[in-house]
Order: structure tokens, then C-alpha cells, then sequence
């Protein structure tokens, strides 16, 4: 079954980047499946945080970003993979990790929802534009903390100030790298493929 993406005006993809050249359900699992090991092998580029459980990783960038390329339910459905097969014993959490991490579990909670949220972002045009992006990517990071956060200091019998400092803080220069990349990737892949698809309109 062969689905197209719609298009507001001629000439003029909307939706999300995987949609643009239309959908099939074969594609769908497919593309599903590959964000799910994508996680997992940012998941490898991991730096451990001394005196923290949470390393800092390419998890979230890549979580985001299959969010955004993919839309809410693949994105949300790619990360729950992630996060189901993670917990049964495929390692590809965090530096080769797997089963249910006790003081992370909540970080893996957020990928799912922070997913859902920026690929519902994305469908409506959040990843078009250098500053739109940024918001997506700060709002997608924000839900991942406030769920991972509090989850850290419950596990771990710590307050909420220190989860903060171990869990948040250390993160944040790198979530603006992050943020700042795709910032400028997911509205230069728009461009291009408007200009692509402007140019074979006029021929």
C-alpha cells in the first residue's frame, strides 16, 4: 500500500522530511527500525560525567532529529524499539548498556514522548527555519530533563538540586552544539529540496 505526501500548493512539499517523496508501509517499518538503531549507535559516542550516572551522549541529537525526519508516531515507535529491545538485552544504551537502567530510565521515557513532540513540531513547519528549529530542538530537549531529571533523583534518593547538577547541567553546552547543528541541517535539507523541486517544475 503506497501512500503521497500532500502538498498545500504545487511544486511545495509539506509535512515531514520523509514524506516528501511519499510513504509505503514497507517504508514506514523500515524507516521506523532504522531510527531506532541510529539511537543506538549515537548511543556509543558516550563521555562519562564524573560523580554522574548520565554520560553525555549523541542520544538526544539523534532522538530529535528522528523525531522531527520521521513525525510523531514513527518517531515515538522508533524510540519505543529502542527502548523495549534496549531493556531485553540488546546493548545499545549508552556506551554498550543494556536492560532497564535504575537512575537513566527516565532519560529513555523522554526519548519516546520528546520524539512524539518534535515530529508533531515538525509537521507543522518547525524544522523549516533556523529559529523555528532551534525551538523544537530546546522544547524537545526540555521534555527529555523534566522527565529524566526528577526519575534520577527518585531512583537514586538524591534531591532534585543535585539530580539537576549531576543530570542537566553538565549536558547543556553540549545540548547547544547540538541544537545549533540542527539548526542548521534540517532547514538547509528543506531548501534543497525545494530548490530541486522548483527546478524540475520549470523543466
Amino acid at each position: 500500500m503506497t501512500y503521497h505526501s500532500f502538498r498545500v500548493y504545487p511544486g511545495r512539499p509539506t509535512g515531514v522530511l520523509a514524506d516528501v517523496w511519499g510513504r509505503s508501509a514497507v517504508r514506514d517499518v523500515l524507516l521506523t527500525l532504522g531510527a531506532a538503531g541510529t539511537v543506538g549507535l549515537a548511543a556509543q559516542i558516550a563521555i562519562p560525567v564524573p560523580g554522574s550516572p548520565v554520560p553525555i551522549t549523541g542520544q538526544t541529537f539523534a532522538v530529535l532529529l528522528a523525531g522531527a525526519t520521521l513525525g510523531a508516531t514513527r518517531g515515538a515507535a522508533g524510540m519505543l524499539i529502542y527502548v523495549v529491545a534496549g531493556s531485553l538485552g540488546v546493548p545499545w544504551f549508552a556506551a554498550g548498556a543494556s536492560g532497564w537502567p535504575s537512575a537513566t530510565a527516565g532519560y529513555l521515557v523522554g526519548f519516546v514522548v520528546a520524539a512524539a513532540l518534535s515530529g508533531q513540531l515538525a509537521a507543522l513547519g518547525a524544522d523549516r527555519r533556523p529559529s523555528h528549529t532551534i525551538g523544537l530542538m530546546a522544547a524537545g530537549n526540555a521534555l527529555i530533563y523534566l522527565v529524566g531529571v526528577p526519575w534520577l533523583a527518585f531512583s537514586t534518593g538524591i534531591d532534585l538540586t543535585a539530580a539537576v547538577g549531576a543530570g542537566l547541567l553538565p549536558h547543556l553546552i553540549g545540548d547547544v552544539l547540538k541544537t545549533l547543528l540542527a539548526a542548521a541541517l534540517l532547514p538547509a535539507t528543506w531548501l534543497l529540496i525545494h530548490r530541486r523541486v522548483d527546478h524540475n517544475d520549470r523543466y
